[in-house]
């Protein structure tokens, strides 16, 4: 009885080429890197997010601060008034702490804080300067545009 040796085809179909490999992690390469580019706005969206949220959280401190103390801080006394009590009139009567630190935006800067505020007098204003830092730009987010 005689047997065969296996045909050269066989073999080769038994494995990948090093040619098929790079054609197949290239192909893995486009697609990672095209989701990559595809989620690059994500980032943003989280940070106006987290702008959005730190508004809410303010506007509840701020008015346990009016319930302590009769009304809201002025814009010179500004964000510090929760947690540190205003040397500047008008002192209120009754102060707490009402937080253990002001928040920075998600860019690093502290937010700025009105009272009254430019486009709603009747309400404070609270403005992240965006990702430039400067005030007055297109980036700037505040808080009586998010309500």
């Amino acid at each position: 009885m005689r047997l065969n040796p296996p045909s050269r085809t066989t073999r080769r179909n038994a494995g990948f080429t090093l040619l098929e490999m790079v054609i197949v992690l290239g192909i893995i390469a486009m697609i990672l890197g095209g989701a990559i580019f595809a989620m690059r706005g994500i980032g943003d969206s989280a940070k106006l997010t987290q702008v959005k949220n730190d508004c809410a959280t303010l506007r509840s401190v701020l008015e346990m601060y009016k319930l302590n103390g009769g009304q809201y801080p002025t814009t010179q006394q500004g964000l510090r008034a929760l947690v540190e009590k205003p040397a500047s009139a008008p002192i209120p009567r009754m102060w707490s702490k009402v937080a253990d630190k002001v928040p920075l935006d998600p860019w690093g800067s502290e937010y700025l804080y009105r009272y009254p505020g430019k486009k709603n007098v009747t309400d404070f204003e609270i403005i992240s300067r965006g990702k430039d830092g400067q005030e007055g730009t297109d980036d700037d987010i505040s808080s009586q545009d998010l309500y």
